[in-house]
């Protein structure tokens, strides 16, 4: 993995994500699962989520479909990443917790979608330009 790729994903997923999260789905969230928030982000669970979900994103998808030149491949991977990576977390969740909304576990798993093809896209195409 090259550190290019991982730091460009990085931060472009950091991007989309803070601006998903304070911005535009905050209420959603508070509206729906806010009984389960807490007051104050617990920050080292954050960065390592991000740390490790953008470790997988270059991993299994951006560089291999680097090496493949393949837009459609990227799009696959990408989304099938975020759908997996999302679900293990609001399908538990689902299972598990009483109260968790089914609303939210859908939102959720179309914004893994959604997130994952717009980094691993941004990051491919800016690999594609700059890096390679």
């Amino acid at each position: 993995m090259t550190i290019k790729l991982y730091i460009v994903s990085l931060i472009v997923f950091m991007l989309i994500d803070f601006i998903w999260l304070g911005l535009i789905a905050k209420n959603f969230y508070q509206e729906h699962v806010g009984f389960l928030m807490r007051s104050k982000v617990n920050w080292v669970a954050a960065v390592v989520f991000y740390l490790l979900f953008v470790f997988g994103l270059v991993f299994f998808v951006i560089e291999p479909s680097i090496e493949q030149q393949s837009l459609l491949t990227l799009l696959f991977r990408g989304a099938l990443f975020g759908l997996i990576t999302y679900a293990t977390y609001d399908l538990t969740n689902l299972a598990t917790l009483k109260n968790w909304s089914l609303i939210v576990t859908i939102v959720d798993l179309i914004w893994g979608m959604v997130v994952s093809v717009s980094v691993s896209l941004i990051t491919y195409l800016m690999a594609l330009r700059f890096f390679f």
